[in-house]
């Protein structure tokens, strides 16, 4: 499909795939994982300005870990601080559990996976707060300036973008916390945070936990 612009994503995969492909081999041979994985999963701190790339080895790869890791990414901006996404304009980047519903191969950040902000979960507990206007249009995308998105700069932006136009978005899963809690600590609930950061962080947790396995 033409997007507005004049670039397709199969056009990106096709002129930038074999060069993305290079980058990524060396981390994917040292993690004794092919090209391409049956899926992949975004692991996100906010605090430590860190993305970490996990694949789920294709079938040719029995007896790899259900999630393997593959690269950590250094996140170039993001703004707002620990801490949900309450509201449009709060600056604020999500957290939670999400998928990717869109690639914009014309994005003005060079390249753009916009997440299911907000998904069902956010808009349940907006609704039960009162809040009308919860936001959108949060991405994941190049450059290094944001507000309430994730900026991974040129070259991470194309990497991830073509894995994920070639895994297909239905198998994108993106799992965005605060921090960084390791392996065995669980999230804390900040000081005046809403109540049901509880329950959320309690599936970031498991989110991780499995994917760390």
């Amino acid at each position: 499909m033409l997007m507005a612009g004049g670039e397709t994503v199969q056009g990106i995969v096709k002129r930038k795939g074999a060069r993305v492909q290079q980058r990524l081999e060396p981390h994917f041979l040292a993690a004794g994982v092919s090209l391409p994985p049956s899926e992949i999963r975004l692991l996100g701190f906010k605090k430590e300005r860190r993305l970490e790339l996990w694949v789920k080895p294709s079938q040719a790869d029995e007896g790899t870990p259900p999630w393997t890791f593959i690269h950590a990414y250094r996140v170039k901006a993001a703004s707002g601080g620990a801490g949900p996404k309450l509201r449009e304009g709060d600056g604020q980047v999500p957290e939670g559990l999400y998928g990717i519903e869109h690639l914009n191969p014309n994005s003005k950040f060079h390249l753009s996976m916009k997440l299911n902000y907000p998904n069902e979960f956010d808009l349940e507990q907006a609704k039960a707060d009162g809040r009308g206007s919860p936001g959108t249009h949060i991405f994941i995308h190049g450059k290094a300036s944001s507000v309430g998105c994730l900026a991974m700069g040129d070259a991470a932006i194309e990497e991830l973008f073509v894995l994920a136009a070639t895994v297909g978005l239905g198998a994108v899963s993106v799992v965005i916390a605060p921090y960084d809690p390791g392996k065995h600590e669980p999230l804390v609930r900040e000081v005046g945070a809403p109540e049901w950061t509880g329950a959320l962080y309690r599936s970031i947790d498991e989110a991780l936990a499995a994917t760390r396995l």
